[in-house]
């Protein structure tokens, strides 16, 4: 199955990750299928600190490409998946 996930860089206490799509047999730092951008949490600048390819997303979301949690969360604020709909109280 394909996943998509983040690969860790960066040095101790200064995480930086790039979005990528694995095998999800592979391990976290082995070579992707194909790198859709990256993301660092420490980056005050959202704009700079968020920065994913939409299109090549979507074309592996469609083919079923699975996306991790914290990429589920990073595509939401992206607006390319949508986000979960609250369920209507009874």
């Amino acid at each position: 199955m394909v996943k998509l996930r983040l690969k860790r860089f960066g040095r101790r206490n200064r995480p930086y990750y790039r979005v990528c799509v694995m095998d999800m047999r592979s391990a976290r730092d082995s070579a992707p299928i194909e790198e859709l951008g990256h993301y660092d949490p420490i980056e005050k600048d959202a704009a700079k600190g968020l920065q994913i390819n939409a299109e090549r997303a979507k074309y592996w979301l469609s083919v079923g490409a699975q996306p991790s949690e914290r990429v589920t969360s990073l595509l939401r604020g992206l607006g390319v998946m949508e986000s979960k709909k609250a369920k209507p109280s009874a």
